[in-house]
């Protein structure tokens, strides 16, 4: 376990997931009802998807060369900060989620699916392969990103509606952007020497 590595990537997948889909729809799961089993299946979702991000950085570490994987990573980490700008004004759309019904049993696996569909192609998972292939630490990159991704489903429980009250999608998108942007110009420095 490499600890700067995850004190380098738990903040950068939070601020990530602060203003993402996935956030909004738990915080609307949970506020309709069950969050402990609201946040059990968001984090069920959560876990499949770091091991299957995780996986698919460190693949690509083994087959890439180390120049070429930096500009790799560079490009991404380059896409997501202007993917993070472009939408720093659109809402999500939470009026979506269903109402959770039932055991909660059901209702946690409710939220799994609705996670796991929502996540896919997500700027946090691609951002979680990216780091995996960037620090080669998977344990590190893993456990820093699921961690960052349960606080954050942790917050939606918990806060609810409230939340956005006192926090700017906007402020997080273009926080995001302009993280995802230096990690470009970073590794894209690395790729070039």
């Amino acid at each position: 376990m490499n600890w700067t590595v995850f004190a380098a990537v738990f903040p950068l997948i939070f601020l990530g997931e602060l203003p993402d889909k996935t956030m909004f729809a738990t915080l609307v799961l949970a506020s309709r009802g069950r969050p402990l089993a609201v946040w059990v299946g968001a984090a069920a979702g959560f876990a499949v998807h770091v091991v299957i991000a995780v996986a698919v950085g460190s693949a690509l570490f083994a087959v890439i060369p180390h120049r070429a994987l930096d500009a790799v990573v560079a490009a991404m980490f380059l896409a997501g900060a202007i993917y993070s700008y472009l939408i720093r004004n659109q809402e999500e759309e939470t009026g979506r989620a269903l109402r959770p019904a039932g055991s909660p049993w059901r209702v946690a696996a409710g939220a799994a699916v609705v996670i796991f569909i929502a996540e896919w192609g997500d700027l946090t998972q691609i951002l979680t392969a990216n780091l995996a292939a960037r620090y080669h630490s998977p344990v590190s990159v893993g456990l820093a990103s699921l961690l960052a991704l349960w606080a954050v489903a942790a917050i939606a429980v918990v806060s609810g509606a409230n939340l956005l009250r006192f926090l700017s999608v906007r402020t997080l998108r273009l926080t995001t952007a302009g993280v995802l942007l230096a990690l470009a110009v970073y590794s894209a420095i690395q790729a070039a020497r």
